[in-house]
């Protein structure tokens, strides 16, 4: 499995260069690339996560945990590595945010500081043990932007592509593409 996730390391350096190219375009307090790649928690931990995602895939056990985890102890940012994230993610500022395993992002999706993409219930069977395989968070299309302290919860629950919430939103349910709330 190590080799496998190794030989992925030049599709992965591209994947991050475009994380890099997404936080330097979309805060204008970036001065260049080489400023966020050294000086922005999010990117730190979207090259954890984007690593320990491969591992999640080959289902090696606990090392993907593992990562994400001292990521999240440095960052302030929680990623499951089961999570599925595409291309030019933005994590701006970062602290709290939480993204959980079942949670699908699309590409050039924004995401600022203590935003949740959570579950809602936790499944359970006839003798209560819980359900790991149904999906549980949220899905953020392409071209989202979530505004800070955002909690989105629930496997149902899909924020349209080209879609705007604002800050301190409080969603359970979808919203169609192309919509905009600032509540």
């Amino acid at each position: 499995e190590v080799l496998d996730v190794l030989a992925e390391l030049p599709r992965l350096r591209e994947g991050l260069h475009l994380d890099v190219e997404a936080a330097a375009a979309s805060d204008p307090a970036a001065a260049n690339a080489e400023e966020v790649i050294y000086s922005y928690p999010a990117i730190d931990a979207i090259t954890v996560y984007r690593i320990a995602h491969e591992f999640y895939l080959r289902d090696v056990p606990l090392i993907p945990r593992i990562m994400s985890e001292h990521a999240h102890s440095v960052t302030g940012i929680d990623m499951h590595p089961g999570a599925t994230v595409g291309r030019s993610l933005f994590i701006d500022h970062g602290t709290g945010v939480v993204i959980g395993e079942t949670a699908v992002i699309g590409d050039d999706v924004k995401i600022y500081q203590g935003v949740t993409l959570g579950a809602l219930t936790i499944p359970r069977d006839d003798k209560g043990q819980v359900i790991t395989t149904v999906k549980r968070h949220p899905t953020l299309e392409d071209r989202v932007t979530i505004y800070a302290s955002a909690i989105i919860l629930g496997g149902e629950a899909v924020v349209g592509e080209d879609s705007v919430r604002g800050g301190n939103v409080w969603l359970t349910e979808s919203v169609p593409a192309g919509t905009r709330s600032t509540y």
